[in-house]
Order: structure tokens, then C-alpha cells, then sequence
């Protein structure tokens, strides 16, 4: 007998040009068109200390999406991110600071100052794998900092530098609101960067790298080129971070950047999922959200119970900790990967089966 019930099976394409497609159905615009409309109006409906924490979920999730590039698409391993941080972030405050040009200028310069940088320590990459690279990247993170703390004369050593917020003419950025949506802005812009990266030939090139890197020089992939690429690539995106966190917090310091700095992004993109734009973000709003909500649970917790005030509050990295070690052994995938399987169920549902 005929089955009667009849549903979407998949979507399939034809042409080239219909692979091609950043937005291949109707349903996919209009989702898009959702999640914009939404972060436009998130201001409206929060406070302004929930806009502040957004504009830090939206910066993070620019750098692991950058660090996504690196490790998630191409496979290499990187513990300098927060180091790289340091290198947007004293760019743009000695640009705008030291030699007054505007931010706007030092932006872009900052991103590609620290893609050059990236793209340097990344040259071992062509010899180097796995732990060894995340060592030499390790390397990288104490060398940056080393000379960030010691060049006084131009990064003002220990003590830091002070910025101030952008401005366009007589506008000023001052607002956490008006920051949110420039930090929003510049997310948007790299999410299509990142999703349009992977269906070029250099995104195709990366993935081919990651997944065997013998074989894809064995097919005509140059190696060399495309590891050094990414790192610069990846870089990129973190020196844009590193720049617009600068000008929030109005601040850089050495101890900004620290290697702890690096771990969190490590976990933004383990947690959210290797290889997933999208798990990027949803990484970079957990980790960032993390120590406000075991926060609030032990402050509610010590109201019943103060004695284990201490003991709590030192409870809150061993519980980082933990959070990363429960994802890797009972979900590899990440949130990315949680939400696809959400995704499975309520389409196939009631027919699960």
C-alpha cells in the first residue's frame, strides 16, 4: 500500500549554481532574516548590564570563530589566541592613541597586523603537529607578552594603556547599546566570511588539510601555503576581537591576555563544536555566561547555607573544568551538535522512528 504521509526528505540540488547558493530555500532567508530582527532588538527588552554581556558574548564568539578557522577547519592546534588578543589590542591603542588616527583606520590594521604576526608563528606548522605545534604556539603566547611587558616605550609596559570608544563625527559609541550594535555588526560580517570560506576552494583546501594533510599533498594541496594561511586567516579575527574588546573595556594590560585567556577560548570552541560557525557563537555566549550563572547559584545557595561560601567560590573553576571534560566524553559535537540533533527530532517527529 502507497504510504499517504509524505515529507520533506531532503534538499537536494542540481545545478552547480544551486550548490553554490549561501541561502539554498525559503525557509533558510527567512530564518536569517529571525535572528537578525531579534539581536536588533535584544536592547530593547534588557537591561543595560544584559547588553553589556552580550557585547562580550559577540566579541568572544568574533575570536572563536577565528580560532574555529584555525584549529576547527584545518586542524591545528593553537594555545596563543589570548596572546593574539594582546597583539589587536595594543595595535589599535597605540594607533589611536599614541599617533591619534581614528578608529576606523585602526580596526582593519589591527587585524591585519596580527594576521601578519599569526601567520609568522605559524611557519612551523609545516613541520609540526599536534602537540608539538600547540607547544610552539605556547611559545608564541609567553614571546608576545614578553615583549608587550617589556617594550615600555611603546606598549607603556605593565602598567597599560588607556583608549577611548569610537566615534563617527559628532556620534560616539559611549552607550553599551550603541557598542552592542557595532559588536553585532562586525559578528554578522564574520559569520558570512566564515560560512562562504567553506565553500571556496581555500575553505575546501582547509578541510582537506585537516582531515588528511599526506593526502591533500599528494593531490596538489600546498601545504605550506594553506597551514601559514589559516593561521593568518585566523588571526585575523582575533585581532579584530582583541581591538573591539580594547575599546570596550578602554584598557590594555599584559595581564589581559594571559594563557588562561586562551584555554577559555580553547573551551568557547570545544564546547560549541569544532568545525561549526554556528557552534562558535553558541560556545563563546556559554563560556562568557558561565561565571555569571554559578555565580548567582552559589550567591543563592550561600543565603541558606553561608558556611560554604569559600568552599563555593572555589568551586567555580573546578566546575569549569568539569564542564569541558563532561562535553568531551558524553558530546564530542559540541552545542552545535545537541541543536542539529533537536533539529532531527521535531522534523522527523511524530515519526521518529
Amino acid at each position: 500500500m502507497r504510504n499517504i504521509f509524505v515529507r520533506e526528505s531532503g534538499n537536494y540540488k542540481t545545478s552547480y549554481v544551486g550548490d553554490m547558493k549561501l541561502f539554498g530555500t525559503v525557509s533558510g532567508k527567512v530564518k536569517i532574516v529571525v535572528i537578525v530582527g531579534v539581536l536588533l532588538l535584544v536592547p530593547l527588552f534588557t537591561s543595560n548590564y544584559w547588553v553589556g554581556l552580550l557585547t562580550l558574548c559577540a566579541i568572544s564568539a568574533i575570536g572563536a570563530i577565528g580560532l574555529n578557522i584555525l584549529t576547527g577547519f584545518t586542524g591545528q592546534i593553537s594555545i596563543g589566541v589570548g596572546a593574539f588578543l594582546g597583539v589587536g589590542g595594543y595595535t589599535s591603542a597605540i594607533i589611536t592613541s599614541t599617533y591619534g588616527l581614528n578608529f576606523w583606520i585602526s580596526l582593519p590594521l589591527a587585524g591585519l597586523i596580527t594576521a601578519i604576526v599569526g601567520g609568522i608563528f605559524g611557519l612551523p606548522a609545516l613541520r609540526l603537529k599536534g602537540l608539538y605545534l600547540a607547544i610552539a604556539t605556547l611559545a608564541a603566547q609567553v614571546i608576545i607578552l614578553f615583549i608587550i611587558s617589556r617594550w615600555t616605550s611603546v606598549t607603556g609596559g605593565t602598567s597599560g594603556m588607556v583608549l577611548s570608544r569610537p566615534s563617527i563625527g559628532s556620534f560616539s559609541f559611549k552607550s553599551n547599546t550603541s557598542y552592542y550594535y557595532l559588536s553585532i555588526a562586525i559578528l554578522l560580517l564574520t559569520v558570512l566570511y566564515a560560512t562562504n570560506l567553506l565553500r571556496t576552494r581555500v575553505g575546501r583546501a582547509f578541510l582537506a588539510v585537516r582531515d588528511r594533510d599526506i593526502a591533500a599533498q599528494i593531490m596538489g594541496i600546498n601545504l605550506f601555503k594553506y597551514k601559514v594561511l589559516a593561521f593568518a586567516v585566523s588571526s585575523f579575527f582575533v585581532g579584530l576581537a582583541g581591538a573591539l574588546l580594547a575599546h570596550y573595556t578602554m584598557i590594555v594590560s599584559p595581564e589581559l591576555y594571559s594563557t588562561t585567556v586562551s584555554i577559555e577560548y580553547l573551551a568557547m570552541i570545544l564546547i560549541g563544536g569544532l568545525g561549526s560557525v554556528f557552534g562558535s557563537i553558541l560556545g563563546a555566549v556559554f563560556i562568557t555566561l558561565l561565571p555569571i550563572g554559578l555565580g548567582t547559584a552559589i550567591d543563592l545557595v550561600t543565603v541558606y547555607f553561608p558556611d560554604l561560601n569559600q568552599l563555593l567560590s572555589a568551586f567555580k573553576e573546578f566546575a569549569f573544568g568539569l564542564v569541558i571534560i563532561l562535553f568531551l566524553i558524553f558530546e564530542p559535537g559540541g552545542l552545535a551538535h545537541i541543536w542539529l540533533n533537536i533539529k532531527k527530532y521535531f522534523k522527523l517527529w511524530p515519526f521518529s522512528y
